[in-house]
């Protein structure tokens, strides 16, 4: 009995002390609506300063930001690296003329369904299962949606870290600088409301403590 005892509290132990990952998971989310369609050389940096810091093992996509995002026909380029390093550099090439490609064809987009691309970056992120989970939105965070999509949805955001990427002023922003303040307060809400952590970079000089 007391072997059996002695063999339960072992394996207790062992199921209660398994190791969690570690390894990091990115969606880039990319506004390609009116204007915002001239900023994508500036997000193509951002993208390459995120593979260099991504490694064996890690997770990457990027998607435009489209009329209905909440779709996979909008992911540009997406990869889950190896653990060889020869086979993570190979990847990382792809990636990058991936993205290149799609930087130097890509449509403005009538509409901008942010809420759909974060619903389909949590959806991708949670089935990479890494330990770190990080959503990236290069946008202005003006929603314009097409009459009949509902977006009046709670994302459940626990665990992720959405980041603002180059939140530009828009021209009613100028007027009125409420406006701005309005929507990045709501956003910060939206994530925070179901446990996300929030930021903003505006300086894309400054990307150190980007992940």
């Amino acid at each position: 009995m007391r072997i059996l005892l002695l063999a339960s509290a072992l394996l207790l132990a062992s199921c209660s002390g398994e190791r969690q990952p570690t390894n990091t998971g990115v969606y880039m989310l990319l506004d390609t609506s009116g204007t915002y369609a001239q900023e994508l050389e500036k997000a193509e940096q951002i993208i390459r300063y995120t593979l260099s810091r991504l490694d064996a093992t890690d997770a990457f996509a990027v998607a435009r930001i489209d009329t209905g995002s909440f779709s996979e026909k909008d992911i540009v380029a997406k990869a889950s690296f190896d653990d060889r390093p020869s086979a993570v550099n190979r990847q990382k090439r792809v990636f990058a003329e991936q993205v290149r490609s799609f930087v130097e064809s890509a449509d403005p987009s009538p509409y901008t369904d942010i809420t759909g691309g974060i619903l389909q970056a949590v959806e991708f992120l949670n089935e990479k299962g890494t330990g770190n989970k990080t959503i990236l939105i290069f946008s202005d965070l003006k929603e314009d949606l097409e009459e009949g999509y509902v977006r009046d949805i709670e994302i459940e955001l626990a665990g992720f870290e959405v980041i603002a990427l180059n939140v530009t002023k828009l021209r009613s922003d100028n007027i009125d600088p409420r406006e701005y303040l309005g929507r990045l307060e709501e956003w910060q809400g939206r994530v925070e409301k179901t446990g996300g952590s929030w930021r903003v970079i505006n300086d894309l000089d400054s990307l150190e403590g980007l992940l």
